[in-house]
């Protein structure tokens, strides 16, 4: 039998003893694959088992700190590696994707690079653990070690191109025809809701995803059959309108290559989401903090060694004729000193030095807190617009300017079916306070909409499209069912400049109504929390308390470069004493600035949100009595002004904070602390606060009463801390 393969000579095939490789021969005529394939296959197989090996010595020698391999995987990989195009697809892989990252371009070097956190590892630079991939260079999207995240990030990523595709606008992030964007994960990962919001989200949008599952039988210790109904991931999906799926036998390249060229033909033509089944092996543990010999038999393990592709595709390519035993040994040896060559190589850098441990939390470009943000307002008309209004016109005014930017959430858009707005019985609706009411129909196609009912949706989408250049600005209904979104809140948007030194960025708002003080509120609306992502690094906190500083704080938001939580007090929605003027389409307040509400000498309040009102409410009483009360609101809590506490304190001596959060680890301790490290000297009295009771919101409206802090409140604490 002989077999002729492009631009080489005809193989010699030994048909005895091979019948039952046909198949795989036949697909190597189908898709003419060459000689030059075959070891490129082999190639990138060797050597990304030999840089998990090479990672498991340093780990061994204390150069590495870690190791989780892709042992197992190499098949598939390389095939979607040989099949899919750097720089031109997009690719958010997960941690055992170390062949697919090799046969696009990354080096055994980076990796070992990384393995030790030196300052050669372009994919984190020195942050990130090995196995976590990220090249700016080659599309692949830095990836934290959350396992599910991805999935509606990759959504992201694939709208913000159809966006970019549709607008075809000068000067705006690339995108690529017909471009491919591929995510991946192993079969426990399969098991995270938001797998399954990515998996409806990219077929009801007919989006160009590529899901992989690899499925190598076993999450660490947890057998597949436990994770999924039927222990097959493709029979459980097999019905899934929209979605096509393909399976193959990722420990043979070939089967693998000739599937990815079926799925590549499919989804260019732009037929909308593929999953992928391939079944692998996992020849080693989970990692090395691992021992997979614990719950898996001798013979499982023995199969597995039959079956991995490292030892089953050299016998393949030998026991058909289309290698050599030499040829096969040659590239062996070849990459074997490639890798221990790297390893010396990569031993050799430097780490980061220790001064940049701070680098590229935030914009080193754009600085919300500088005076590029302080513009002056030049009002025209009445001071009527309540806070509410305030945040619309200013929605309606940047997206007008801005065709990057994308507003969506639960109820946001005016309607779904925007033909509806030839329809004069109908009003739209436009968020459930009516704060995005006529914002699509100022915008372009495309830019305002609708998402599922699922804020871990929201954000990780948002998060896609910020990677790629857009600028979402999104809304969480409510601040109460925040917490669903908060893996991609806290470990995905915070880190992703600082975990890629600097390569991705995620410059977004977030926009959260907060807050109680409304009748019927109960527990689930009329929560705050703002600490708990005040605690998060690289997340800016913003808090406004009236109409003039919603406009202002919300501009500097939309035109910053860091992801920002914008948190707007419902209670002050449509309130008559916090109304404005309209300062204009260019007013801008700066971040980390706090507002002097009126200045005093006998004590000092700090305060924002609804606590800024009944701050002013309660000096207004005590100054009957003869005292004078200066009044700071802090405006934005991350970053929050010190030294306008400061600089306060220096006058009175005397420090009240107010905030509706719970007492208890609420962000007036904080403060407390901060002052007590740097002004202690200052003060002629104990910091007091007024806060919360720690306790959940009544519905009962006396129970809120008493929980929610009241002016009375305000008003007593302060007359304590006069007196003192």
């Amino acid at each position: 039998m002989r077999i002729n393969t492009p631009g080489t000579k005809a193989t010699e095939v030994n048909s005895k003893s091979n019948a039952k490789y046909d198949q795989k021969l036949e697909l190597i005529r189908k898709n003419k694959i060459s000689k030059a394939d075959l070891l490129w296959f082999l190639k990138n197989i060797f050597v990304s088992r030999k840089t998990d090996d090479a990672e498991i010595t340093m780990k061994k020698q204390s150069k590495a700190f870690f190791q989780i391999s892709g042992a197992g995987h190499e098949g598939i990989l390389s095939a979607v590696a040989k099949v899919l195009k750097p720089k031109h697809d997009y690719f958010i892989p997960y941690y055992r994707d170390r062949a697919l990252c090799l046969g696009l371009g990354v080096t055994p070097f980076e990796m070992l690079c990384q393995a030790n956190g030196n300052t050669g590892d372009t994919a984190s630079h020195g942050r990130m653990m090995p196995a976590h991939w990220g090249n700016v260079k080659l599309n692949i999207v830095n990836k934290s070690s959350c396992t599910g995240t991805q999935f509606l990030q990759a959504c992201g990523v694939a709208e913000a191109g159809l966006h970019l595709k549709k607008m075809k606008l000068k000067d705006t992030p690339v995108y690529n025809d017909h471009e491919i964007v591929y995510t991946s994960c192993g079969d426990g990962t399969i098991a995270q809701g938001e797998f399954w919001e990515g998996l409806t989200t990219a077929c009801v949008n007919k989006l160009p995803v590529l899901f992989m599952v690899e499925d190598n039988g076993y999450a660490i210790s947890t057998p597949v059959w436990l994770n999924t109904p039927g222990g097959s991931i493709s029979k459980a999906l097999a019905n899934f309108p929209g979605l096509k799926i393909f399976t193959c036998d990722g420990n043979c390249p070939i089967d693998s290559y000739n599937t990815m060229v079926e799925i590549e033909k499919y989804m260019r033509a732009g037929n909308g989401p593929v999953l992928v089944h391939a079944n692998v092996t996992r020849p080693y543990s989970h990692s090395l903090s691992d021992d997979h010999s614990y719950y898996r038999t001798k013979d499982d393990l023995d199969n597995e060694a039959t079956l991995d592709v490292f030892n089953s595709y050299p016998k393949f390519l030998t026991e058909t004729g289309l290698l050599t035993t030499d040829e096969v040994k040659a590239v062996l040896d070849e990459v074997t000193k490639e890798l221990r060559d790297a390893m010396t190589k990569a031993l050799e850098m430097a780490w980061p030095d220790k001064s940049t441990y701070m680098d590229h939390l935030y914009s080193p470009d754009v600085d919300p807190t500088s005076a590029q943000f302080e513009t002056a307002a030049n009002f025209s008309g009445k001071e009527d617009i309540p806070l509410a209004t305030a945040i619309n016109m200013t929605l309606k005014s940047e997206i007008k300017k801005n065709p990057l930017m994308m507003v969506f959430g639960e109820d946001v858009a005016d309607f779904t079916e925007v033909e509806k707005y030839e329809n004069p019985d109908l009003k739209g609706k436009g968020g459930v306070f009516k704060v995005t009411h006529g914002v699509q129909k100022v915008a372009q196609p495309g830019q305002v909409f609708n998402s599922p009912l699922a804020e871990a949706n929201i954000i990780g989408r948002a998060i896609g499209m910020a990677i790629r250049g857009l600028k979402p600005v999104v809304e969480i209904q409510f601040f109460d069912y925040i917490w669903t979104a908060y893996m991609q809140l806290k470990n995905e948007m915070a880190t992703t400049r600082y975990r890629s030194g600097g390569d991705f960025k995620c410059p977004m708002v977030i926009r959260v109504p907060i807050g109680g003080y409304l009748r019927g509120g109960a527990i689930y609306h009329s929560q705050s929390g703002e600490s708990l992502f005040t605690h998060n690094p690289g997340i800016r906190v913003v808090y406004p308390s009236n109409a003039l500083d919603a406009i202002g704080l919300l501009r500097t938001a939309i035109r910053c470069d860091d992801p920002v939580l914008f948190l707007e007090h419902k209670h002050l929605y449509y309130q008559g004493y916090n109304r404005s003027a309209d300062p204009g389409e260019d007013f801008m307040i700066p971040f980390g600035k706090a507002r002097v509400v009126k200045e005093g000498k006998d004590a000092t309040i700090v305060c924002w949100g609804a606590l800024v009102q009944k701050s002013v409410e309660a000096a207004r009483e005590l100054e009957k009595e003869g005292y004078s009360i200066e009044i700071l609101d802090a405006r934005t809590i991350a970053p929050f002004d010190f030294e306008a506490v400061k600089k306060s304190l220096s006058k009175t001596h005397r420090l009240l904070v107010c905030h509706e959060e719970h007492k208890t680890s609420g962000y007036a301790g904080e403060i407390a602390a901060w002052v007590n490290e740097n002004c202690f000297e200052m003060l002629d009295a104990p910091i007091l606060r007024v806060c919360s009771k720690d306790v959940h919101v009544a519905y009962c409206p006396d129970l809120e009463e008493e929980i929610l802090p009241q002016t009375s409140d305000v008003l007593t604490a302060l007359k304590k801390l006069v007196q003192y």
